[in-house]
């Protein structure tokens, strides 16, 4: 065999995780409605499908936008050509003034500190370059998305020292827990370089507080390392509080030194465009702009699509009607899904952002332990055929919970899916609700309408009073 490199031969890419291994259960037998009726449903995939009407009326109204149209052709040739890893002037701005919107226009954002990469993966990544080397350390307080792994170490051959948060305060960062992973990594003889959050969280689907923004920006300025803050979230924010940026805390009233301070953001999921593999980095440092800049070039968006974004974000109305239209389709969703699931006593984290729902199925194991954990979510991929992903994927210190995506399918597969989870549940009498809470509202439906609490009636919910199969849930907890 021939030799090659420890990357290429080695694991650190992650596939050998649960939340990976529910994408190729997936893969081998999809759902579709009529050709794999019996197929895993994906609902281990953040991404926001709720919105491409919008995008295919823009499309139609600016056919001038898309190079490969009569109206567009003429920017074909100075567009096909060479552009500086810079990017385009026009793409630079259009997202700088995208991001300042999404944040209520609150703060601004300066084209020139916009640096672009191939999604937010080369984002993170390119981002651990500048600021670590290897061997050397990030925080990340837990649970935390499975691809960090990836993309913060494989390559960078950078360390991850997750920060415990636990369930008992709804995972807050605490500056007690702070401390306690420096304090950790210390022991261990890491040195520490910087402080990773995201915000919204991805899986939590919370929002960091003010306050909490000021106690972490606090702690990076005494520690004098480096924060990250994953903000690719920040349009879904669907129900108040708002969200705060932390680009915003740092023009207010406190001690921060901003070459500190260093932002992660893309279109992937705020738009629902992870296709165009839009990523940017955006600095306050100077010397990581310079060096990202660089980098970029392993990475760089095809000019085309900042073509097409910047056409697109250039116009304020579509802007503006976008924002608000997505984020009422993803209160919609996530109400009646949360609903949905209160119905057959599945709780689970207060959340406000985000296009998932951390399921708490705590109640279900037949022992609090992460192989209970495994065999349940074994039993939820095998049997009941949906790809959620176990707490234990993202580093949760409590085993039990699980990432459930919802912004990733049609209103039809949600019925089929909230179907097979009632089937599940409804022969776990520990977990029922009243049987005449059920039937009074197993009717409903959700409702794309623009009124927030217009839910319209359904057969495609199965009645409580339905033949049901021997639940695969009974031998679980067996």
């Amino acid at each position: 065999m021939v030799a090659m490199s420890k990357i290429a031969t080695g694991n650190g890419h992650g596939e050998n995780s649960p939340y990976f291994d529910g994408w190729k259960a997936y893969e081998t037998n999809p759902f579709h409605p009529t050709e794999r009726p019996n197929g895993v449903i994906q609902m281990g995939l953040a991404e926001n499908q709720l919105c491409f009407d919008f995008f295919q009326k823009w499309l139609m109204k600016h056919p001038e936008a898309s190079l490969c149209s009569p109206e567009g052709v003429r920017k074909f040739k100075e567009t096909a050509l060479f552009q500086d890893y810079h990017g385009m002037p026009e793409f630079r701005k259009a997202v700088a003034k995208f991001m300042g919107k999404v944040r209520g226009d609150r703060v601004k954002f300066d084209p020139d500190r916009i640096v672009m990469s191939g999604g937010a993966t080369g984002a993170h990544e390119m981002v651990t370059f500048c600021l670590a080397d290897p061997g050397e350390a990030f925080l990340v307080p837990t649970p935390y998305y499975p691809g960090f792994d990836r993309d913060l170490r494989w390559r960078t051959r950078v360390e991850l020292v997750p920060v415990d948060c636990e369930s008992s305060n709804n995972f807050k960062i605490t500056r007690t827990a702070l401390e306690a992973a420096y304090e950790k990594a210390q022991a261990a003889n890491l040195r520490v370089k910087g402080l990773l959050i995201t915000n919204p969280s991805n899986p939590l689907g919370t929002i960091l507080d003010r306050e909490t923004l000021k106690s972490i920006v606090s702690f990076i300025n005494e520690k004098n390392i480096h924060l990250i803050g994953d903000e690719i979230y920040s349009a879904t924010v669907f129900m108040e509080p708002e969200f705060v940026s932390i680009s915003e805390i740092i023009e207010e009233d406190i001690e921060c030194n901003r070459d500190l301070i260093h932002i992660v953001y893309s279109l992937s999921k705020d738009m629902g465009l992870p296709g165009f593999r839009v990523g940017i980095v955006y600095s306050y440092n100077d010397a990581v702009v310079s060096c990202a800049r660089k980098m970029s070039s392993f990475g760089l968006v095809s000019s085309q699509t900042q073509h097409l974004i910047a056409s697109m974000l250039s116009d304020d109305d579509f802007v503006e009607s976008f924002i608000v239209e997505s984020k009422e389709r993803l209160f919609k969703r996530h109400k009646y899904f949360t609903w949905s699931l209160s119905q057959v006593g599945i709780g689970s984290l207060q959340s406000n952002a985000g296009l998932f729902i951390w399921m708490d199925l705590r109640k279900l194991l037949k022992e609090k332990t992460f192989k209970a954990e495994m065999d349940l979510w074994q039993v939820i991929i095998k049997e009941v055929k949906l790809n959620v992903s176990p707490g234990s994927s993202f580093h949760c210190q409590e085993p039990g919970w699980f990432r459930v995506c919802f912004a990733n399918m049609d209103d039809n597969t949600v019925e089929v899916a909230l179907m097979r989870i009632r089937t599940f549940m409804l022969k776990n009498n520990e977990a029922m609700v009243p049987r005449s809470k059920l039937c009074r509202r197993s009717s409903l439906k959700l409702s794309l309408s623009r009124r927030k609490d217009d839910f319209i009636t359904s057969p495609g919910i199965m009645s409580p009073h339905s033949p049901l199969p021997t639940s695969p849930l009974v031998r679980a907890r067996t």
